[in-house]
């Protein structure tokens, strides 16, 4: 690879010192670096680099998904579950990614329409989760599930998450859901604190089409509940209005330089 962007966050490289030496390392190389400061993203751009953490990774991966440029995520932060590279490895990975010595994962994404009254009103991408959730700080929200218009159950609780593979050892995995190989291409329905014993998560295929509906427990009060992509973008919604979710188009390419496996990731952060 010769041409990257880095995409930092201010935030975990404050003085912007950590972006600086991977664009002088780049280009004392012969490489093409660029950082937002210099400018748009290039057209020839081969790789992202994104200095953070998981949260910074994911908002880069949704602010670029149109270019379909892999991603190489160095953690600046504390878990750092899908970033490439800790600090103190990031030389070497860069060495291995100037030698082509790297290997593409391609991560599924969930597209959500929201509806109000039968109208389309949002539609957003996420690679991690698309959540239904209760507004109020007391009151339980009542969901509706269905899969392929089939009703599969009704839930009163916190709400709903709809999870990708990337996503299950989210929010997914604190309510009790599956853990599931980031490569494999399934969607896990995974009910919050659900106020029943045998509420379960239920793992669908990636052609199933979820959709959760926002229910009406009480005669005189309309439920209130929110639905956010990925933590980001939130939607207000009210008692039968829903959101239908589906494998989206497009796809999320991170790469990978060491010889680290899921699995040892998920002994040695989890």
């Amino acid at each position: 690879m010769d041409n990257f962007y880095i995409i930092t966050n201010q935030e975990k490289d404050s003085d912007y010192g950590t972006t600086r030496k991977i664009q002088q390392y780049l280009n004392r190389r012969g490489r093409r670096c660029l950082t937002p400061f210099d400018g748009p993203l290039p057209k020839d751009t081969q790789c992202l680099i994104v200095l953070g953490g998981d949260g910074t990774l994911i908002h880069a991966a949704l602010d670029f998904v149109e270019y379909n440029i892999p991603i190489l995520g160095i953690n600046l932060g504390t878990l750092g579950f899908l970033t490439a590279l800790e600090k103190d490895e990031m030389w070497e990975g860069l060495d291995r990614l100037m030698a082509d010595d790297y290997r593409v994962e391609h991560r599924m994404m969930l597209v959500g329409t929201v509806y109000k009254g039968g109208v389309k009103v949002k539609e957003e991408l996420a690679l991690n989760d698309i959540i239904v959730t209760r507004s109020g700080f007391s009151r339980l929200v009542e969901t509706k599930v269905y899969i392929n218009g089939e009703m599969v159950d009704t839930y009163a609780g916190d709400g709903v998450i709809a999870s990708t593979p990337t996503g299950s050892t989210g929010y997914n995995l604190s309510a009790g859901g599956p853990v599931m190989l980031p490569e494999s291409e399934l969607m896990v329905v995974t009910p919050i604190c659900p106020h029943s014993l045998t509420a379960r998560s239920i793992v669908v295929s990636p052609d199933d089409e979820i959709c959760i509906e926002v229910g009406h427990r009480r005669k005189t009060q309309q439920e209130e509940a929110l639905v956010t992509y990925d933590g980001q973008t939130v939607v207000e919604l009210e008692s039968g209005d829903s959101i239908r979710i589906r494998r989206a188009a497009q796809q999320i390419h991170l790469l990978k330089v060491t010889s680290r496996t899921f699995y040892e990731i998920l002994r040695t952060k989890m």
